[in-house]
């Protein structure tokens, strides 16, 4: 029996929830799964899952096997890759996770540039603009945007994300007469605003006035606004906005290019939005991963960060 594999297939198994999904992750048959899980409980003398037909749960013994198995597969994966291959080369799989949008903008041109550097390397992306339980999902790194929640991740802030008012040309020639483009919050409600459900604010917008002097308080100001789409859907909402069909108060990084150009225009120049940072975030027991700690300074170097 390879120990370490069989390791590996068990805290998959647990982290997944199933034989069969671990399967389908490491390209191998349900049956090779759980013959690599019997091996091991035989190998300890005691049985690590409970199994039903409808669901597995951990056993004593496996609820402390566990603990320590998930902390001790990936580091002697990589202690034995450095030792075979030379301590500064990387190999394996990186587990990355991050918005639909974030990725493929921002993130995939990094992955890029990453994997040319280090051939034999294998990112394993996995793009949702849901939240991904990193433990769950054997994900080993996560970009996430906003003020974090989980104390039990590992995390590393590499920017912030400025929120724009914007729409495009199209949308502004296609106004009717008399009607202009917002200049100040209270006009967003006489247009059509395309709404990002992903959000826990959704459909009310919060702006802050620029102070006109450095000792004024700012005004801030929230505005529930209405239109005809909803989406969570970050693509969607980029996509509905290049093609005229009203305005978004969206991330800037989600129009890289466009606002270079003469096709969208940012409104309400008086008045900002706070940014919400940007963090890489990772499981506590994967704090010592060379892949994770080289990726991490590969993205916090290689890019600028609004």
């Amino acid at each position: 029996m390879d120990r370490l594999k069989a390791m590996e297939m068990f805290v998959r198994v647990v982290e997944r929830g199933s034989f069969s999904a671990v399967a389908r992750d490491m390209h191998t048959t349900q049956s090779n799964v759980s013959k690599h899980v019997v091996a091991l409980e035989q190998r300890l003398g005691v049985a690590l899952l409970a199994r039903t037909t409808r669901s597995l749960s951990l056993t004593p013994a496996g609820e402390r096997y566990f603990e320590r198995a998930r902390q001790l597969v990936p580091e002697i994966a990589e202690a034995e890759g450095e030792v075979a291959r030379g301590e500064q080369h990387l190999a394996g799989t990186l587990r990355i996770a991050a918005s639909v949008g974030f990725g493929r903008l921002r993130l995939l041109p990094l992955i890029h540039s990453f994997l040319d550097a280090h051939p034999d390397i294998q990112i394993d992306l996995r793009l949702d603009d849901g939240f991904v339980d990193l433990v769950a999902e054997g994900v080993d790194l996560a970009v996430r945007i906003g003020e974090l929640a989980d104390s039990s991740l590992v995390a590393r802030r590499i920017g912030s994300s400025r929120r724009i008012l914007v729409a495009s040309r199209r949308y502004a020639d296609s106004l009717p007469a008399g009607v202009g483009l917002p200049t100040t919050p209270d006009d967003l409600h006489r247009h059509n605003c395309l709404v990002y459900t992903g959000l826990a604010t959704r459909d009310i917008w919060t702006f802050v006035e620029r102070a006109q002097e450095s000792s004024a308080e700012p005004r801030s100001v929230k505005v529930r606004v209405r239109g005809n789409l909803k989406t969570n859907s970050s693509e969607i909402i980029r996509a509905s906005i290049l093609a005229g069909r009203g305005i978004a108060f969206a991330p800037a990084w989600l129009f890289p290019e466009d606002l270079e150009g003469s096709g969208l225009i940012e409104l309400l120049d008086g008045w900002t939005a706070a940014a919400a940072p940007i963090h890489l975030v990772s499981p506590l027991h994967r704090r010592n991963s060379a892949k994770i700690k080289a990726f991490s300074d590969h993205v916090a170097n290689a890019a600028v960060w609004e």
